[in-house]
Formats: C-alpha cells, sequence, structure tokens
C-alpha cells in the first residue's frame, strides 16, 4: 500500500495550512523531514520541517495517528504550517522526494476510510454532502448520515430479508420437511413490511435530495407582471434585467437562496403568452416545463390587469401554487382572499411574502416522514429492491423466490456498501477534492 499526501485545506494564501499523509511510511516520513525520533501518538510536537540541514522549510506542529485510531484506519500524520504558498510549494516538493510517498488521488483519504471499515457509503457520501453544505438544514442533514443515522435504517431494511431468506432455503435443502403454513404467513408479512418501509421512503417527495440540491421555486406570471423585479427584490441584487418592453426575459435565470435555513433554488422565468418570435417562443416552453417540475410556484398577476386574470397563468394555479398581485401601489383595493398583494417598489406586502414562502419551505422539508434518500442512486436501488420483494411473492418456484430476495438483499446492501461495490466506488469517490 503507498503513503499518500495531499494538502487538505483550500489551496492559497492562509494563516494555517494543513498537509496529511496516510500510509505505512507516514511516520518514517515525519522522521525525516523534522529530526523528531520518539513520537508518541496523538501528541502535537512543534518542530521545523527541513528540506535539507541547510533549509528549513517552515516550522509548525506536527502529530501522528497511529492505525488503526485515524480518519482512514492507516498510520496518519498532520504538518500544520503556515499557508505560505511558498511553504506549501516545498514542503509538497520535499514529500514528492521521499520514496513510497505519492500525491493522493481525489477522495483517496475516504476511500481508505471506507475501505479500512472506517466508515460505509453513506456516511461518506455524508462527509461529502457536509463539505458542500451551505444551509443550517444541509449541514443537519449531512450530519445524520455521516453518523451513521440513515446506515442504520437500510440495515434493518437488509437484514430483515435474510431471514426470511434462510427459511425458503431450508425448505431447498431439506424437501422433506414441511414448513409449517403460520411460519409461510409470518415470512410474507415480514416481507410485506419491508416492503411498506421502502414505499414510504420512496413516497417523500424527493425532501431528502431537495434538501441536499435546492427546494426548486419558479416565478410565473404574463410579460411585465413584474416576474424579474420580485426575482431581484427576493435575491436583494439585480440577478434579472428590468425593463418596460415585454418580454426582455427569454431564459431561465436562477439564483440560490437560504430561507428559513433551507436552500431554495428560485427561477425566474419568461413572460407567458403567443408569440412569433422563436427564441421567445422557446423562452415560454421552458417556463412550462419548469412549471411542471418546480415544488413550488409562484404566479404573478398584473396589478394593472386585476382583477382579470390571463388564461395561461390561470392554469398554473393549484395546491403547489402562491397568487401574487404585483404593482399593489396602483391598487385603490389591495386585498382579497387566498391572494398576496405586493409592490416591488415600495417593499408592501414583501414581508408577507416572505412569510408565507418560509411557511411553505419548513413545511415541505419538515412533513411526516424523516428524508431518509438523499440521493437518486440511493432512491434507484430501493426501487430495484422493491421490485424484487414483490417478485418474491407472486407464485413461483422456491428457487426464484431465493434468489429474488437474495437480488433484494444485494441492492438494498449496495446503498452502505455491505457486498462488493466496486462499480459504484468510483462514482462516489471521484466526487472529492484531493486532500478529502
Amino acid at each position: 500500500m503507498d503513503t499518500i499526501y495531499a494538502l487538505a485545506t483550500p489551496p492559497g494564501r492562509s494563516g494555517i495550512a494543513i498537509i496529511r499523509l496516510s500510509g505505512p511510511k507516514s511516520l518514517a516520513a515525519l522522521r525525516q523531514l523534522s529530526g523528531l525520533e520518539s513520537v508518541t501518538p496523538r501528541m502535537a510536537y512543534y518542530a521545523a520541517l527541513r528540506q535539507s540541514a541547510e533549509n528549513i522549510i517552515d516550522q509548525g506542529l506536527t502529530v501522528y495517528f497511529k492505525a488503526p485510531h485515524s480518519f482512514t484506519g492507516e498510520d496518519v500524520v498532520e504538518l500544520h504550517m503556515h499557508g505560505s504558498l511558498a511553504v506549501i510549494r516545498e514542503l509538497l516538493a520535499a514529500l514528492s522526494g521521499i520514496n513510497g510517498l505519492r500525491p493522493a488521488e481525489p477522495g483517496e483519504f475516504s476511500r481508505r476510510a471506507f475501505i479500512n471499515g472506517k466508515m460505509d457509503l453513506m456516511e461518506a457520501e455524508g462527509l461529502a454532502d457536509l463539505i458542500e453544505a451551505d444551509t443550517s438544514a444541509q449541514k443537519t442533514q449531512a450530519m445524520r448520515q455521516m453518523q451513521g443515522e440513515l446506515s442504520a435504517f437500510y440495515d434493518r431494511l437488509r437484514t430483515g430479508v435474510p431471514e426470511c431468506l434462510a427459511y425458503l432455503e431450508a425448505t431447498i435443502d431439506f424437501p422433506d420437511e414441511d414448513i409449517p403454513e403460520a411460519v409461510l404467513m409470518a415470512l410474507s408479512r415480514q416481507i410485506n413490511d419491508i416492503q411498506s418501509l421502502i414505499v414510504r421512503a420512496l413516497h417523500d417527495q424527493k425532501r431528502g435530495e431537495r434538501l441536499r440540491e435546492g427546494l426548486h421555486v419558479v416565478i410565473l406570471g404574463a410579460p411585465n407582471a413584474g416576474k424579474s423585479s420580485l426575482i431581484n427584490a427576493l435575491s436583494g441584487r439585480n440577478a434579472a434585467i428590468v425593463s418596460a418592453r415585454a418580454g426582455t426575459t427569454r431564459d431561465i435565470i436562477e439564483i440560490h437562496m437560504d430561507i428559513a435555513g433551507f436552500p431554495v433554488i428560485l427561477a425566474d422565468t419568461a413572460g407567458l403568452r403567443e408569440s412569433a418570435d422563436d427564441i421567445e417562443e422557446e423562452g415560454v416552453r421552458r417556463a412550462l416545463a419548469r412549471a411542471a417540475e418546480a415544488d413550488l410556484r409562484l404566479v404573478l398577476i398584473d396589478g394593472e390587469e386585476w382583477p382579470r386574470i390571463d388564461p395561461a397563468s390561470q392554469e398554473l394555479l393549484g395546491e403547489q401554487a402562491v397568487m401574487i398581485v404585483t404593482k399593489a401601489d396602483l391598487l385603490h383595493n389591495a386585498s382579497g382572499q387566498d391572494v398576496l398583494f405586493i409592490s416591488t417598489k415600495t417593499g408592501q406586502g414583501m414581508p408577507s411574502l416572505l412569510a408565507e414562502l418560509e411557511r411553505r419551505i419548513v413545511m415541505f422539508f419538515t412533513a411526516e416522514s424523516a428524508p431518509f434518500i438523499t440521493r437518486n442512486r440511493h432512491r434507484a436501488l430501493l426501487s430495484e429492491a422493491l421490485k424484487h420483494l414483490e417478485n418474491s411473492l407472486k407464485t413461483v418456484p422456491l428457487e426464484l423466490k431465493c434468489e429474488e430476495l437474495r437480488l433484494a438483499v444485494n441492492a438494498i446492501g449496495k446503498i452502505t456498501g455491505k457486498i462488493q461495490v466496486d462499480d459504484v466506488l468510483e462514482v462516489i469517490f471521484k466526487q472529492f477534492c484531493i486532500g478529502k
């Protein structure tokens, strides 16, 4: 096994930079650079790191973690140096000159932690999500996953199936022994219970994925209804061009926001109308496509046209929509049931709109069942497991029932990595940065 090394802190100038080593030659490399002979694990040592007797690279703290009590499960060394570009460059060059050391590949530290049983695949994905988390809710979900809470859920699913499999295989191995009818019924109930848990997890409105990626909120309405003005007001910057000329927004403009601690992707779209302009027509098509995929629609009605609602906007109203009448400062009577009246020019109604957005977003993410599925990979494997469980309950030979249950176990096991998963390792760990 090679000893690997990498910068574990972001590149660039900083007060402190940490370079991490992992592998059998980590301690020897530390001794060679620092001259330290006796090193106690988990003790910090202040030392000068040298490229040669005459060339001191820097002075800083060094820490040695003895296997298996380390992040990777191998011998690990951390070098805490000043974050000078020159120091980092010279220290990495010195490490490259030590026999048996090589630069780490993306995600290789975490991959070694997985291989050495320090974390499973879901915990590794949780670690990646924690590093990328922008909001408090994303951080909370990533911590739950990294600490094994979600792995425990999948392990419960996975361990329940082999019990059923054992009884069926016993029937095949000992055909002269009949399994009591009550036992067979109990097995069917157990499989049904596992199916119910999977179905409940799958029917979660993709809350887990939305928490990782962002809730999709789209602003829709007729041209000049104030869509671009609204996205600018909500984002606090000029994200979209505002003009009295209708149809200036042709493509979808997205901004990422943190609302009530949850990630939101807010999209401004083209005005909804029939047009002979090919580009504008394509913009309308994209707007309607985004509306169909959105988790929440903000349907804007031009205050100058109120109470008339154009047919295209009328079709977009419903349970997942908020109807908003704009330009409220120009109206004599800005009131109505199930309607929000706003003016981005004066700020009228904006606090109410933000409160409604927060209410809807919090309600979406705090529904009855917790979001166990955080990636499409998990969802696809759970769907595959569900299909095999359903097949196992059909009237088929026992050998086929057993095979379907084995396939279900394998599909669930791939989520946490409790089977051979070389085919998915590359997909997961290539998302990590160098040094992690």
